[in-house]
């Protein structure tokens, strides 16, 4: 999934402004650096979606057996592949 760096930032504001409501979240560090540290894993993570997404498409697309992207049958192995991939990466 592509979001830009703007779309990045505010997903991050929103989450730092969710933490600054919480009394059970404490900073031991800036929340600057937090903040920095809340975008980096999101990036990370998107990043890593976009592999698997390359990964499991190019799998369906490998199969001996002709399934149109977008119909049930590709939906369900594309879920099914994806988060066998998942998983094997920890997410």
């Amino acid at each position: 999934m592509k979001l830009s760096r703007e779309k990045i930032n505010h997903l991050a504001n929103c989450i730092m402004n969710d933490f600054g409501k919480r009394d059970e979240v404490d900073y031991i560090a800036e929340p600057t650096e937090v903040r920095l540290q809340v975008v980096k894993v999101i990036t990370d993570v998107l990043a890593v979606d976009d592999e698997v997404d390359g990964f499991v498409k190019n799998k369906l697309d490998s199969l001996s057996k002709d399934i149109w992207e977008g119909s049930n049958e590709w939906e369900v192995m594309y879920n099914k592949y994806y988060e066998e991939e998942m998983n094997k990466k920890g997410l």
